[in-house]
């Protein structure tokens, strides 16, 4: 099969590389000689010493098969996958090697090229490593031959890692190997004379060096693709190497892969890394220059890696954050910390300390004649949280009862209070101490006691001190979840006396409050001894940024007795919103500050009320109100006017038994309930009534009808007297009769009126008669006797009613 492919290592090698130098993490592994189990993850509550920020450094070789059945596709896609990861390796304090391997078939060669020196992951160091493995391209065929030695590149990949001492703390060695075929060494004279006896020994000798790899605490994880793979091999190496893991998840200890084609190195490598370094990988968008990719880091993250698969480094990218603002590449801004690398390659990145959690938005741009590739944005992105841990009670006698409760925070001090954010996540606690052997116990936020409530995101869990106990107690948490790392900072405590002097209890009330505000709490404590005692109160893991206060600090336990002590911790005015971190502890300044009880500070800070927050309801309600009064305002006016609404009234003027004339008063002409007109006796004709506005009115004839519904008349120059509808009333030398409208009319005592011949319509006959004649200026309901040309005359029972709008 070698003799048939066409040589080309370049971008395999590559591609491996630089994958692999993205894959270092903290993979729990113990130096040589060190334990089978990977050390616990450690926490504080109250803290000795800060380990270094930052992920957890690993030291890791990079072993990249150079055989010649390596086809001109799959060096290019190594290569760019390579790049891609060595760029995004997320801790400045680790340390690569790369490491080619092919066979030694005759003098001169060998079979392993050690192409990048064992070097610090930091910004130089991955320039640095980035350009040598550049030379995994540059395979000379005398130096190596086309083969495939396992053995060989797994022993030097474990020389390289242990070499030059142990490093302190111990850090996790691993090895990442990617082949596309199988163990070939049967051309390789230095494993015997004949071929099937070379291949025999190869694999003997493989067993050897997995051995030897496994004695010093070196993990390898085996990557392959293609159709030639010997997948028994692979997973033989994985399993012969060294059985740590960076945590306890399922998936971190070592373990091979295959996939089918090349095509799908880049996501196969990433994945490996996920694994391998209790990472996770976010998944962008992909586009053509120009064009704004994003990706989105979570909230939980507290370092990560942009990384853009540029292919072409004419491109040329720029980062905004969450919040729309463009970072720098270099340098710190609003609490993070920037630094790129590979500008000026087909791969660059950004590494990000305490990344703006949100949705990253990466602009690209390239000039014309370099934008027929796809750019693709990742993000490598891991979680180290820090652990705060409180003891009930803070210092136990040999023989009592531990609850320990732990809540997980950011290096900013943000609380996680969200239990998505720790989906998967397992949690226990190791205790050590004097006159007793360490022991583990589990942590749970499932709601079964001693834990009060589930997904909390307060793991709780119990221990009984043994009867052994002497002194010094230390106590160091373990969590883990994919993405998830913990700091290492140790909780101590110290075995409590067998009859305490002191016990304390400490409570804070649970509440939400805004900046300036005040949290109460109480000291409740009983002095045993025969003398004063005098307690300090202190806030211990604040979180950054809040300004505390604290009164009374310093509280007297009165000798013989119970003492119950009110305190409060009030808020500056600039307090960032959000959950409030931190606790309050009391200690015997007697006793060496001895912890006697600590308690939480569960308190939601928000943002105070607006004006309307505060007056919402009683401007609403008011409103209301006005609204409510308005309206019955206005249904009573309506009624009001409706009463003394004079529409329909008719007016009817009499002369003895003979009406004179019908005048009907129309919608508009009454205001205010009145009506004005006059008697009317034109030269010539019979009396008309007519309806008068204006300056006239004041000396006209008004009607008018008050708010109860009663009737008035006022005769010109006279008094108001009141009127009965049907019943007349004199109107100087003539009657008025008011009839109709909205006020039922009674029965009228006067007999019934004949027609009076010759006068109107309405069956009226003789002379002068004139159907829909009638006499006045106005048009409207009137009715008289004789003839005239007004329009609108319509004769009723012999008197001729006319619809006159005066």
């Amino acid at each position: 099969m070698r003799e048939k492919m066409q040589w080309n290592t370049k971008g395999s090698a590559l591609l491996l590389a630089g994958a692999l130098l993205a894959l270092s993490g903290p993979l729990g592994a113990p130096a040589a000689g060190a334990l089978d189990a990977p050390r616990t993850a450690l926490t504080t509550a109250r803290t000795v010493a800060d380990p270094a920020e930052g992920p957890d450094p690993i030291d890791f070789a990079v072993v990249v098969d150079q055989s010649a059945s390596l086809a001109e596709k799959d060096l290019a896609r190594e290569t760019e996958a390579a790049a891609l990861l060595s760029q995004g390796e997320i801790s400045e304090r680790s340390r690569a090697t790369v490491i080619g391997f092919g066979s030694s078939e005759k003098p001169g060669q060998s079979p392993v090229n050690d192409v990048c020196p064992l070097t610090v992951a930091d910004a130089a160091g991955r320039e640095q490593l980035s350009t040598c493995v550049q030379r995994l391209g540059r395979r000379d065929a005398a130096r190596m031959g086309p083969g495939t030695d396992f053995p060989a590149a797994v022993r030097q990949a474990v020389t390289r890692l242990t070499e030059g001492g142990t490093r302190t703390p111990a850090v996790p060695k691993v090895v990442f190997l990617l082949t596309d075929g199988k163990l070939d060494v049967a051309d390789s004279p230095e494993y015997g004379t004949d071929r099937d006896t070379r291949q025999s020994n190869g694999a003997r000798r493989l067993t050897e060096e997995l051995a030897r790899a496994r004695a010093a605490g070196v993990q390898i994880w085996p990557l392959g693709f293609g159709s030639e793979i010997d997948r028994s091999a692979l997973t033989a190496m994985a399993e012969g190497g060294y059985r740590g893991a960076c945590s306890d998840i399922s998936g971190s200890v070592p373990r091979m892969r295959v996939v089918g084609t090349s095509a799908e190195i880049d996501k196969a490598l990433q994945e490996t890394f996920a694994a391998a370094r209790c990472a996770r990988i976010a998944e962008g968008t992909v586009g053509k220059p120009p064009a704004d990719l994003t990706v989105t880091i979570p909230p939980i993250a507290t370092d990560g890696s942009l990384t853009v698969a540029k292919h072409d480094p004419k491109v040329r990218v720029t980062y905004f954050d969450p919040a729309g603002r463009k970072v720098p590449v270099r340098g710190e801004f609003d609490g993070s910390t920037f630094e790129v690398s590979g500008q000026d390659g087909p791969v660059e990145a950004l590494r990000v300390k305490d990344p703006l959690p949100g949705r990253w938005r990466v602009h690209i741009e390239a000039p014309e004649g370099h934008r027929d590739r796809e750019v693709a944005v990742r993000a490598i992105w891991q979680g180290r949280l820090r652990s705060d841990v409180t003891l009930d009670p803070a210092s136990p006698r040999a023989g009592e009862k531990v609850t320990v409760q732990v809540r997980m925070q950011t290096r900013r001090g943000v609380v996680i209070t969200d239990p998505q954010q720790l989906a998967g996540l397992t949690a226990s606690a190791e205790v050590a101490g004097a006159g007793f052997t360490p022991f583990t116990f589990k942590l749970a936020d499932d709601g079964r006691a001693p834990d009060t409530k589930a997904g909390d995101v307060r793991f709780t869990g119990t221990f009984t001190l043994p009867a052994g106990a002497t002194g010094d107690l230390e106590l160091v948490t373990r969590m883990a979840a994919p993405g998830i790392t913990s700091d290492r900072r140790p909780v101590h405590a110290r075995r409590g006396p067998d009859v305490p002097v002191l016990t304390a209890g400490l409570t804070v009330e649970r509440v939400t409050v805004h900046p300036g505000e005040t949290v109460r709490g109480t000291l409740d404590v009983t002095n045993n001894d025969s003398a004063p005692h005098t307690l300090k109160l202190a806030l211990q893991d604040q979180t950054p940024g809040a300004e505390l206060t604290l009164a009374p600090t310093r509280v007297t336990a009165v000798a013989g007795r119970s003492t119950q002590v009110p305190f409060t911790v009030t808020l500056a005015a600039g307090t960032a919103l959000g959950e409030l971190g931190g606790r309050v502890a009391v200690v015997d300044t007697g006793d060496g500050d001895t912890v006697l009880d600590t308690a939480f500070l569960d308190v939601l800070v928000v943002a105070p009320p607006t004006w309307w927050d505060r007056w919402w309801k009683a401007v609403v309600g008011g409103a209301v109100l006005v609204l409510v009064l308005g309206v019955l305002t206005g249904i009573r006016l309506v009624a009001r006017r409706r009463r003394r609404d004079l529409t329909g009234i008719k007016l009817e003027l009499f002369d003895g038994d003979r009406s004179l004339f019908v005048l009907i008063i129309r919608k508009g002409q009454s205001e205010n309930g009145t009506f004005s007109f006059t008697v009317d006796e034109p030269y010539g004709g019979s009396p008309m009534l007519r309806h008068v506005r204006g300056a006239a009115a004041s000396t006209a004839h008004v009607l008018r009808r008050t708010g109860s519904g009663e009737l008035l008349l006022r005769p010109r120059g006279g008094g108001q007297v009141p009127v009965r509808p049907g019943e007349p009333i004199g109107l100087g030398e003539h009657e008025l009769v008011v009839q109709g409208g909205r006020v039922p009319t009674p029965r009228r005592s006067r007999p019934p009126r004949r027609p009076d011949p010759g006068t109107g319509r309405g069956g009226g006959t003789g002379p002068g008669a004139d159907p829909g004649a009638g006499t006045g200026p106005d048009t409207g309901s009137g009715a008289g006797p004789g003839t005239g040309s007004s329009s609108g005359a319509t004769g009723t029972g012999g008197a001729d009613t006319y619809d006159v709008n005066f």
